[in-house]
């Protein structure tokens, strides 16, 4: 693996992002579809059937899209506990609580020897994430969040 780094640090999981969104996409295009024709044809097995079909798949890509909302959800709790108990290890203090979870987040990939520093930076010029990872020289590689 190439050293992580502000241009290459976002992440995808090719089999959930690249297959199963857009199966899920297809399916429901092919249920409307059927639904449509079924209604031309006056068949109301099949519009029963393709109304059930595109009701399911639709539960589906709720399933999918809160499966990953909430997974990210998990572990931004996980870093904000991290990078708080490790801002508490180099400075006896825990995080400033003006530095909302998204500046927290970005923080994680800055090295100890300038996350202190970036953090204060952070909580007093309300920077946005962007700006703080591409403020980081020394990055640290978050290889663990998917």
């Amino acid at each position: 693996m190439s050293q992580q780094s502000y241009s290459n640090h976002t992440r995808l999981a090719p089999s959930f992002h690249y297959t199963v969104y857009p199966l899920l996409s297809m399916a429901l295009v092919g249920g409307i579809w059927f639904f449509m024709r079924s209604l031309k044809f006056d068949d109301n097995y099949a519009i029963t059937f393709a109304a059930s079909f595109i009701c399911l798949v639709l539960a589906c890509i709720l399933i999918a899209f809160h499966a990953r909302r909430f997974a990210l959800k998990a572990q931004d709790r996980a870093i904000r506990a991290e990078e708080n108990l490790r801002h508490f290890a180099l400075t006896g203090k825990l995080l400033d609580s003006r530095l909302t979870l998204g500046q927290v987040i970005a923080l994680r990939f800055a090295s100890d020897a300038e996350f202190v520093a970036l953090a204060q930076k952070a909580a007093n010029e309300g920077m946005k994430s962007g700006d703080i990872k591409r403020s980081i020289t020394n990055w640290r590689a978050d290889n663990y969040r998917v």
